[in-house]
């Protein structure tokens, strides 16, 4: 090999190395990034997961899944897959009741025998647990308000401790009649 000049030709006698000629690519380049074109596969890949209980933050973190951003444009512009991913998400809130149960079931990691031989209560799994079935249930409650959330009463009025029967008593200054019927004693 000759020697180079501080300019990067060679020096002396030395022919330069040709290049290859440029094959030609016969298929098709492999695509780069997350997919963004809608596919009903990837659409009950979603689906599937999501009733499964995962969320979408988490299905959308694989590289072969598109990002959420994109799956968020899909449900505005496609009234199918929005009545599909619904689905999902009810059929997710179902899966979270039974995950529930199932954590609540699980005492295996609640006790354990200290070195003395004394069967001790881990309070930090017990907590934990309690805090994954507290998650699951407020999810599940936003998810399926009608099913999961909770139960408002609306009762206003014939009740004499009511407080707006109170604040009409207090108005009029009449008192109002006690509705029978109640089991209040």
């Amino acid at each position: 090999m000759g020697k180079e000049t501080n300019s990067g030709k060679p020096k002396g006698n030395v022919k330069p190395v040709s290049k290859a000629p440029a094959r030609k690519v016969t298929s098709a380049p492999k695509k780069l990034g997350r997919p963004s074109d809608f596919t009903q596969e990837l659409a009950d890949l979603i689906c599937e997961r999501l009733s499964d209980g995962e969320s979408l933050r988490s299905i959308c973190q694989g590289e072969e899944m598109p990002n959420k951003a994109t799956v968020f444009r899909w449900l505005a512009a496609r009234p199918d897959f929005s009545d599909q991913y619904a689905r999902a998400r009810e059929v997710q809130a179902e899966t979270m009741a039974d995950d529930i149960l199932q954590i609540a079931d699980d005492g295996a990691n609640d006790t354990y025998v200290d070195e003395n031989g004394n069967k001790r209560t881990d309070h930090d799994v017990i907590a934990r647990s309690k805090l994954r079935v507290d998650a699951r249930k407020w999810l599940a409650s936003k998810m399926a308000p009608k099913r999961y959330g909770d139960k408002v009463d609306v009762n206003h009025g014939g009740q004499a401790d009511n407080p707006l029967s109170v604040l009409l008593q207090q108005v009029s200054g009449k008192a109002l009649p006690i509705v029978q019927g109640h089991d209040d004693e």
